[in-house]
Protein backbone atom coordinates (compact mmCIF):
# COMPACT_ATOMS: atom_id res chain seq x y z
CA UNK A 1 0.00 0.00 0.00
CA UNK A 2 1.27 3.71 -1.21
CA UNK A 3 0.26 6.49 1.16
CA UNK A 4 1.39 9.64 -1.37
CA UNK A 5 -0.47 12.62 -2.62
CA UNK A 6 -0.78 16.02 -3.38
CA UNK A 7 2.44 17.42 -5.40
CA UNK A 8 5.04 15.28 -7.71
CA UNK A 9 7.65 15.36 -4.94
CA UNK A 10 5.56 12.73 -3.64
CA UNK A 11 3.99 11.02 -5.96
CA UNK A 12 6.43 10.32 -8.47
CA UNK A 13 9.04 9.17 -6.20
CA UNK A 14 6.76 6.57 -5.12
CA UNK A 15 5.95 5.78 -8.62
CA UNK A 16 9.53 5.14 -9.07
CA UNK A 17 9.75 2.63 -6.20
CA UNK A 18 6.74 0.45 -7.99
CA UNK A 19 8.40 0.44 -11.39
CA UNK A 20 11.30 -1.82 -9.46
CA UNK A 21 9.63 -3.75 -7.25
CA UNK A 22 7.65 -5.16 -10.58
CA UNK A 23 10.66 -5.49 -12.27
CA UNK A 24 11.07 -8.43 -9.78
CA UNK A 25 7.80 -9.53 -9.13
CA UNK A 26 5.42 -9.97 -11.84
CA UNK A 27 2.35 -10.74 -8.60
CA UNK A 28 3.29 -7.30 -7.15
CA UNK A 29 -0.70 -5.94 -5.92
CA UNK A 30 -0.86 -2.29 -5.20
CA UNK A 31 -3.39 -0.17 -3.24
CA UNK A 32 -3.04 3.33 -3.65
CA UNK A 33 -3.84 5.81 -0.95
CA UNK A 34 -4.16 9.53 -1.28
CA UNK A 35 -6.30 12.49 -0.26
CA UNK A 36 -8.82 15.41 -2.28
CA UNK A 37 -7.25 17.84 -4.25
CA UNK A 38 -4.11 16.92 -5.14
CA UNK A 39 -2.53 15.67 -9.11
CA UNK A 40 -2.94 11.88 -7.09
CA UNK A 41 -6.15 11.64 -8.42
CA UNK A 42 -5.20 11.79 -12.66
CA UNK A 43 -1.70 10.63 -11.94
CA UNK A 44 -2.22 7.25 -10.02
CA UNK A 45 -5.24 6.04 -12.25
CA UNK A 46 -3.31 7.21 -15.56
CA UNK A 47 0.01 4.84 -14.02
CA UNK A 48 -2.41 1.58 -13.88
CA UNK A 49 -3.38 1.61 -9.94
CA UNK A 50 -6.44 1.54 -7.84
CA UNK A 51 -6.78 5.00 -6.05
CA UNK A 52 -8.38 5.30 -2.45
CA UNK A 53 -9.21 9.10 -1.36
CA UNK A 54 -9.76 9.89 1.77
CA UNK A 55 -11.28 12.95 2.66
CA UNK A 56 -8.58 14.96 3.67
CA UNK A 57 -6.63 17.48 1.41
CA UNK A 58 -3.30 16.58 -0.07
CA UNK A 59 -2.46 19.71 -1.04
CA UNK A 60 -3.46 22.65 0.75
CA UNK A 61 -3.48 26.46 0.59
CA UNK A 62 -0.51 28.36 1.77
CA UNK A 63 -3.06 31.69 2.66
CA UNK A 64 -5.30 31.62 5.72
CA UNK A 65 -8.97 30.47 4.78
CA UNK A 66 -11.70 28.61 5.84
CA UNK A 67 -9.81 25.16 5.22
CA UNK A 68 -7.25 26.75 7.84
CA UNK A 69 -9.98 24.95 10.49
CA UNK A 70 -10.84 22.20 8.34
CA UNK A 71 -8.34 20.69 7.54
CA UNK A 72 -7.36 19.68 11.21
CA UNK A 73 -10.76 18.14 11.02
CA UNK A 74 -10.48 16.48 7.62
CA UNK A 75 -7.27 14.97 9.15
CA UNK A 76 -9.00 13.96 12.43
CA UNK A 77 -11.34 12.23 10.33
CA UNK A 78 -9.59 10.27 7.70
CA UNK A 79 -7.45 8.12 10.68
CA UNK A 80 -10.41 5.84 10.62
CA UNK A 81 -11.12 5.82 7.18
CA UNK A 82 -7.67 4.64 6.97
CA UNK A 83 -8.02 2.11 9.58
CA UNK A 84 -10.85 1.01 8.29
CA UNK A 85 -9.58 0.55 4.28
CA UNK A 86 -5.88 -1.45 5.85
CA UNK A 87 -8.17 -3.68 7.87
CA UNK A 88 -10.43 -4.48 4.53
CA UNK A 89 -7.01 -4.93 2.49
CA UNK A 90 -4.57 -6.20 4.71
CA UNK A 91 -1.56 -4.56 2.64
CA UNK A 92 1.99 -7.14 3.49
CA UNK A 93 3.53 -3.67 3.98
CA UNK A 94 3.27 0.39 3.62
CA UNK A 95 5.52 2.82 1.88
CA UNK A 96 4.45 6.40 2.62
CA UNK A 97 6.24 9.38 1.32
CA UNK A 98 5.78 11.92 3.44
CA UNK A 99 2.74 14.64 3.18
CA UNK A 100 -0.28 14.96 5.58
CA UNK A 101 -2.16 10.94 4.40
CA UNK A 102 0.98 9.37 5.53
CA UNK A 103 0.29 10.58 8.70
CA UNK A 104 -3.43 8.21 8.94
CA UNK A 105 -1.92 5.55 7.08
CA UNK A 106 0.97 5.19 8.81
CA UNK A 107 -1.46 5.30 12.52
CA UNK A 108 -3.56 2.54 11.29
CA UNK A 109 -0.47 0.68 10.02
CA UNK A 110 1.23 1.00 13.48
CA UNK A 111 -2.37 0.51 14.84
CA UNK A 112 -2.85 -3.18 12.88
CA UNK A 113 0.73 -4.07 12.97
CA UNK A 114 1.72 -3.85 9.32
CA UNK A 115 5.05 -3.21 8.65
CA UNK A 116 6.20 0.46 6.70
CA UNK A 117 8.91 2.19 5.49
CA UNK A 118 8.73 6.17 5.56
CA UNK A 119 10.73 8.39 2.92
CA UNK A 120 11.61 11.72 3.69
CA UNK A 121 12.92 13.39 0.56
CA UNK A 122 14.10 16.78 1.82
CA UNK A 123 17.15 17.62 3.58
CA UNK A 124 15.20 19.29 6.56
CA UNK A 125 12.30 16.57 7.86
CA UNK A 126 8.90 17.65 7.04
CA UNK A 127 6.20 17.87 10.08
CA UNK A 128 4.60 15.15 8.64
CA UNK A 129 7.30 13.01 8.85
CA UNK A 130 8.43 14.24 12.36
CA UNK A 131 4.73 13.14 13.23
CA UNK A 132 5.11 9.80 11.78
CA UNK A 133 8.29 8.36 12.20
CA UNK A 134 7.82 6.51 15.23
CA UNK A 135 5.28 4.97 14.12
CA UNK A 136 7.14 3.50 11.28
CA UNK A 137 8.96 0.19 10.76
CA UNK A 138 11.97 1.72 9.02
CA UNK A 139 12.46 5.11 7.76
CA UNK A 140 14.39 6.06 4.55
CA UNK A 141 15.55 9.84 3.74
CA UNK A 142 17.42 12.24 0.78
CA UNK A 143 20.09 13.80 2.50
CA UNK A 144 22.21 12.59 5.79
CA UNK A 145 20.97 15.72 7.42
CA UNK A 146 17.30 14.12 7.38
CA UNK A 147 18.62 11.14 8.76
CA UNK A 148 20.12 12.12 11.62
CA UNK A 149 17.34 14.15 12.64
CA UNK A 150 14.66 11.27 12.74
CA UNK A 151 14.42 8.87 15.23
CA UNK A 152 14.57 4.83 14.30
CA UNK A 153 16.60 3.20 11.74
CA UNK A 154 16.98 5.40 8.67
CA UNK A 155 19.08 4.43 5.41
CA UNK A 156 20.41 7.25 3.39
CA UNK A 157 18.68 6.09 -0.46
CA UNK A 158 18.44 9.37 -2.27
CA UNK A 159 14.82 10.37 -4.27
CA UNK A 160 13.39 7.23 -6.61
CA UNK A 161 13.81 8.55 -9.57
CA UNK A 162 13.07 7.31 -12.90
CA UNK A 163 16.03 5.83 -14.78
CA UNK A 164 18.18 6.89 -17.64
CA UNK A 165 19.81 3.75 -18.62
CA UNK A 166 19.64 3.71 -22.61
CA UNK A 167 19.31 7.43 -23.10
CA UNK A 168 21.93 9.34 -24.24
CA UNK A 169 21.92 13.26 -25.49
CA UNK A 170 22.37 12.43 -29.23
CA UNK A 171 19.11 10.47 -29.25
CA UNK A 172 17.32 12.23 -26.56
CA UNK A 173 17.38 15.56 -28.63
CA UNK A 174 16.45 13.51 -31.91
CA UNK A 175 13.34 11.92 -29.94
CA UNK A 176 12.20 15.84 -29.22
CA UNK A 177 12.99 17.18 -32.45
CA UNK A 178 15.81 19.48 -31.64
CA UNK A 179 17.97 21.42 -33.91
CA UNK A 180 21.24 20.06 -34.08
CA UNK A 181 23.89 22.60 -32.81
CA UNK A 182 22.14 25.06 -30.43
CA UNK A 183 22.26 24.35 -26.44
CA UNK A 184 19.31 23.63 -24.96
CA UNK A 185 17.76 25.52 -21.78
CA UNK A 186 15.23 23.25 -19.69
CA UNK A 187 13.14 25.52 -17.19
CA UNK A 188 11.18 23.76 -15.04
CA UNK A 189 9.43 24.52 -12.02
CA UNK A 190 7.55 21.27 -11.09
CA UNK A 191 4.10 19.57 -10.63
CA UNK A 192 2.21 22.90 -10.48
CA UNK A 193 2.28 26.43 -12.67
CA UNK A 194 4.99 28.12 -11.10
CA UNK A 195 4.09 32.08 -12.10
CA UNK A 196 7.25 33.30 -11.12
CA UNK A 197 9.43 31.24 -13.87
CA UNK A 198 6.63 31.65 -16.02
CA UNK A 199 6.78 35.57 -15.83
CA UNK A 200 10.86 35.25 -16.22
CA UNK A 201 10.36 33.51 -19.51
CA UNK A 202 8.02 36.08 -21.00
CA UNK A 203 10.12 38.80 -20.34
CA UNK A 204 13.45 37.18 -21.82
CA UNK A 205 12.34 34.96 -24.71
CA UNK A 206 13.08 37.01 -27.48
CA UNK A 207 17.16 37.51 -26.37
CA UNK A 208 17.18 33.51 -25.13
CA UNK A 209 15.71 31.81 -28.59
CA UNK A 210 18.35 33.70 -30.72
CA UNK A 211 21.13 31.80 -29.09
CA UNK A 212 19.29 28.04 -27.28
CA UNK A 213 16.35 26.19 -27.60
CA UNK A 214 14.28 26.41 -24.91
CA UNK A 215 12.14 23.62 -23.56
CA UNK A 216 9.56 25.43 -20.74
CA UNK A 217 7.57 23.21 -18.98
CA UNK A 218 4.75 25.54 -17.83
CA UNK A 219 1.83 24.04 -15.76
CA UNK A 220 -1.67 23.91 -17.15
CA UNK A 221 -2.07 27.18 -15.83
CA UNK A 222 0.52 28.77 -18.04
CA UNK A 223 0.35 27.12 -20.91
CA UNK A 224 -2.06 29.13 -23.52
CA UNK A 225 0.24 32.28 -22.43
CA UNK A 226 3.31 30.52 -23.46
CA UNK A 227 1.94 29.36 -26.51
CA UNK A 228 0.47 32.71 -27.71
CA UNK A 229 4.17 34.16 -27.29
CA UNK A 230 5.16 31.30 -29.40
CA UNK A 231 3.30 32.43 -31.81
CA UNK A 232 4.46 36.06 -31.67
CA UNK A 233 8.14 35.06 -32.30
CA UNK A 234 9.36 35.27 -36.01
CA UNK A 235 9.21 32.10 -37.81
CA UNK A 236 12.81 31.47 -38.25
CA UNK A 237 12.99 31.56 -34.14
CA UNK A 238 9.52 30.01 -32.74
CA UNK A 239 10.98 26.38 -33.50
CA UNK A 240 13.24 27.29 -30.51
CA UNK A 241 10.75 27.65 -27.96
CA UNK A 242 8.57 24.74 -26.78
CA UNK A 243 6.41 24.98 -24.41
CA UNK A 244 4.72 22.11 -22.68
CA UNK A 245 2.02 22.14 -19.96
CA UNK A 246 3.59 18.89 -18.42
CA UNK A 247 5.86 16.22 -19.40
CA UNK A 248 5.91 12.44 -19.23
CA UNK A 249 7.85 10.43 -20.39
CA UNK A 250 9.30 12.95 -22.26
CA UNK A 251 10.95 14.22 -19.19
CA UNK A 252 13.70 11.94 -19.32
CA UNK A 253 14.77 13.02 -22.75
CA UNK A 254 14.27 16.27 -21.99
CA UNK A 255 16.70 16.15 -18.88
CA UNK A 256 19.18 13.91 -21.20
CA UNK A 257 18.95 16.65 -24.18
CA UNK A 258 19.07 19.81 -21.87
CA UNK A 259 22.84 21.73 -21.61
CA UNK A 260 21.17 23.34 -18.01
CA UNK A 261 18.30 23.13 -16.05
CA UNK A 262 16.82 26.39 -14.58
CA UNK A 263 13.63 24.94 -12.16
CA UNK A 264 12.79 25.25 -8.46
CA UNK A 265 14.33 22.73 -5.97
CA UNK A 266 12.03 19.83 -4.96
CA UNK A 267 13.64 17.08 -4.14
CA UNK A 268 12.66 14.89 -7.27
CA UNK A 269 14.16 17.70 -9.53
CA UNK A 270 17.93 17.89 -7.96
CA UNK A 271 18.47 14.03 -8.10
CA UNK A 272 17.14 13.75 -11.45
CA UNK A 273 19.81 16.64 -12.37
CA UNK A 274 22.02 15.11 -10.44
CA UNK A 275 21.87 11.73 -11.90
CA UNK A 276 21.67 13.19 -15.45
CA UNK A 277 24.67 15.00 -14.49
CA UNK A 278 22.82 18.13 -16.10
CA UNK A 279 24.28 21.79 -14.30
CA UNK A 280 21.27 23.29 -12.57
CA UNK A 281 20.50 27.30 -11.90
CA UNK A 282 17.85 26.57 -8.78
CA UNK A 283 15.13 29.73 -7.75
CA UNK A 284 13.99 27.50 -4.18
CA UNK A 285 10.53 28.14 -3.38
CA UNK A 286 10.62 30.17 -0.07
CA UNK A 287 7.53 28.86 1.26
CA UNK A 288 7.19 25.31 3.36
CA UNK A 289 9.53 26.07 6.28
CA UNK A 290 12.56 26.80 3.58
CA UNK A 291 12.56 23.00 2.67
CA UNK A 292 13.80 23.71 -1.01
CA UNK A 293 16.34 25.97 -0.20
CA UNK A 294 18.08 23.72 2.17
CA UNK A 295 17.64 21.16 -0.33
CA UNK A 296 19.71 23.01 -2.63
CA UNK A 297 22.45 24.01 -0.76
CA UNK A 298 23.65 20.86 -0.80
CA UNK A 299 24.12 20.75 -4.62
CA UNK A 300 25.37 23.88 -4.23
CA UNK A 301 27.59 23.07 -2.31
CA UNK A 302 29.08 20.39 -4.13
CA UNK A 303 29.54 23.11 -7.12
CA UNK A 304 26.48 21.39 -9.09
CA UNK A 305 24.19 24.09 -8.68
CA UNK A 306 24.04 28.12 -8.60
CA UNK A 307 21.16 29.42 -6.31
CA UNK A 308 18.72 32.52 -7.09
CA UNK A 309 16.69 33.93 -4.64
CA UNK A 310 12.99 33.85 -5.75
CA UNK A 311 12.11 37.80 -4.97
CA UNK A 312 15.56 38.11 -7.10
CA UNK A 313 14.70 36.21 -10.07
CA UNK A 314 13.33 38.05 -13.31
CA UNK A 315 14.15 38.25 -17.14
CA UNK A 316 17.14 39.77 -16.14
CA UNK A 317 18.44 37.22 -13.70
CA UNK A 318 17.04 33.87 -16.00
CA UNK A 319 19.00 35.80 -19.00
CA UNK A 320 22.20 36.03 -16.79
CA UNK A 321 21.84 32.55 -15.79
CA UNK A 322 21.29 31.98 -19.41
CA UNK A 323 24.86 32.85 -19.94
CA UNK A 324 26.17 29.77 -19.01
CA UNK A 325 25.37 28.72 -22.22
CA UNK A 326 28.13 30.05 -23.76
CA UNK A 327 30.55 28.42 -21.25
CA UNK A 328 31.12 25.23 -21.62
CA UNK A 329 33.83 24.54 -19.47
CA UNK A 330 31.51 25.57 -16.40
CA UNK A 331 29.22 23.75 -17.62
CA UNK A 332 31.47 20.63 -17.54
CA UNK A 333 32.66 21.46 -13.95
CA UNK A 334 29.03 21.59 -12.80
CA UNK A 335 28.04 18.65 -14.74
CA UNK A 336 30.81 16.39 -12.70
CA UNK A 337 29.75 18.04 -10.03
CA UNK A 338 26.38 16.93 -9.81
CA UNK A 339 27.40 13.35 -10.84
CA UNK A 340 29.12 12.86 -8.05
CA UNK A 341 25.75 13.71 -5.79
CA UNK A 342 23.77 11.67 -7.70
CA UNK A 343 21.92 8.40 -6.01
CA UNK A 344 20.60 7.05 -9.25
CA UNK A 345 19.88 3.37 -7.42
CA UNK A 346 17.45 5.03 -5.01
CA UNK A 347 14.04 3.59 -6.27
CA UNK A 348 15.91 -0.21 -6.03
CA UNK A 349 17.62 0.94 -2.86
CA UNK A 350 13.71 1.29 -1.45
CA UNK A 351 12.36 -1.25 -3.09
CA UNK A 352 15.01 -3.50 -1.25
CA UNK A 353 14.00 -2.40 2.08
CA UNK A 354 10.02 -2.96 1.55
CA UNK A 355 10.65 -6.41 0.30
CA UNK A 356 12.17 -7.22 3.37
CA UNK A 357 9.71 -5.81 5.56
CA UNK A 358 6.77 -7.61 3.31
CA UNK A 359 8.66 -10.82 4.33
CA UNK A 360 9.14 -10.05 7.85
CA UNK A 361 12.67 -10.84 6.97
CA UNK A 362 16.40 -9.38 8.80
CA UNK A 363 16.79 -5.33 7.19
CA UNK A 364 19.50 -5.19 4.84
CA UNK A 365 22.53 -3.33 6.40
CA UNK A 366 23.69 -0.01 5.81
CA UNK A 367 26.42 -0.95 3.03
CA UNK A 368 24.08 -2.98 0.67
CA UNK A 369 21.65 -0.12 0.40
CA UNK A 370 24.36 2.29 -0.45
CA UNK A 371 25.86 0.35 -3.23
CA UNK A 372 22.32 -0.36 -4.14
CA UNK A 373 21.38 3.63 -4.12
CA UNK A 374 24.97 4.38 -6.07
CA UNK A 375 23.72 2.30 -8.86
CA UNK A 376 26.54 -0.61 -7.91
CA UNK A 377 23.88 -3.07 -6.79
Amino acid sequence: MIAAGGTGGHIYPALAVLRSLAERHADLEVDWVGGRRGIESEVVPAAGYRLHRLGLRTLRTVDLSVHTLLDPIRLALSVPEATLLLARRRPDVVFGTGGYVAIPVLAAAAALRVPALLWEGNRVAGRSVRATARLATALAASYPAACRSLPGRCYLTGTPIRSFAGHDRASARAALGLAPGLPVLLVFGGSQAVRRLNDAVAGALPELVTGATVLHVTGAGGWEEAEARRAALPDALRDRYRPAAFLGAEMTDALVAADLLVGRAGSSTLAEAAAAGLPTVVVPYPHAAGHQEANARELADAGAARLIADEAFDAAALLDAAALLRDPEALARMGAAARTQGRPGAAAANARIIEALAARAALPGDAEIAAIARGDG
